[in-house]
């Protein structure tokens, strides 16, 4: 599709509020819409957890300036705000950690799944996309993964920006093992390969902590692991799984606003 310098395709802003009975609480969302699409065209739907950050994140100004240049598709965001309980609504769906965090994992998912894709439906007038991506960062990427994985029905596509992979059963002190990491562990045990792609993302300065002493941060140990039990279920790079190492990437809000556009054109490429 082709945009001259005269017609630069802008975002439109929506604010708008679930009051969901799964959650018990009102959720706010953030609807990021090409203001001149083309209904013609068909429309993807990408799911962002942490809505609450999304301009510290710089997603319209990273959905502007690759629309302008012809490299993604259109894009309807919906960025997920969380609140106070997002230490426990996002984590593994039934899996709590061993701080008991993640207890609302499981209604978190049901109402993404009940609640929120037909809100998004009615209030947009859009019966279905022709792809449907989730993202997140941090423990918000975790809860993203999670979701996508058990949920290849409707998710097709996961990016994941400094996820907590480290989100694991037992403390370091419990008598720890890399086994307890327990993403990798569903991973595992999940039987048959979901079809869904993986993009990843971590920063060489994400953390310092280095639970094995081999020198390298957790935080890229633990998404390397992940790829690698990805690649024993018959997943292959970079066909099906995308890593970013940023060089000097911290775990924040600028770095990952700078890897959104790497993950934007991997997700939504033209």
């Amino acid at each position: 599709m082709y945009r001259s310098l005269l017609a630069e395709m802008t975002i439109t802003e929506q604010i708008l509020t679930i009051n969901s009975e799964l959650l018990a609480r009102e959720v706010t969302i953030t609807l990021l819409v090409p203001a001149d699409y083309n209904k013609a065209e068909p429309l993807n739907l990408l799911l962002l957890n942490d809505g609450q950050e999304v301009e510290n994140l710089m997603v319209s100004q990273a959905l502007e300036d690759l629309y302008n240049t012809n490299k993604i598709k259109p894009v309807l965001v919906a960025a997920i705000h969380a609140n106070e309980e997002r230490l426990q609504e996002y984590g593994v769906a039934g899996n709590p950690d061993y701080k008991k965090r993640g207890t609302k994992a499981e209604l978190y998912t049901q109402f993404v799944l009940d609640e929120l894709l037909p809100f998004i439906h009615q209030n947009t007038g859009v019966n279905s996309f022709a792809s449907t991506a989730y993202a997140g960062v941090s423990l918000g990427g975790l809860t993203a993964f999670d979701i996508a994985w058990n949920h290849s029905e409707v998710f097709d596509k996961v990016g994941v920006f400094s996820g907590s992979f480290w989100w694991r059963s037992k403390g370091l002190d419990e008598g720890y093992h890399e086994n307890d990491r327990i993403m990798h562990q569903l991973i595992r045990n999940t039987s048959g390969k979901p079809d869904v792609k993986f993009w990843l993302q971590t920063g060489t300065e994400d953390e310092t902590a280095d639970r094995n002493k081999n020198g390298i941060i957790d935080s890229i140990d633990d998404a390397i692991d992940i790829i690698k039990e990805l690649e024993l279920k018959g997943y292959t790079r970079p066909a099906d799984i995308q890593y970013l190492e940023m060089v000097g990437g911290k775990h924040d809000m600028p770095t990952w606003a700078k890897a959104m556009p790497k993950f934007l054109c991997w997700a939504f490429k033209a």
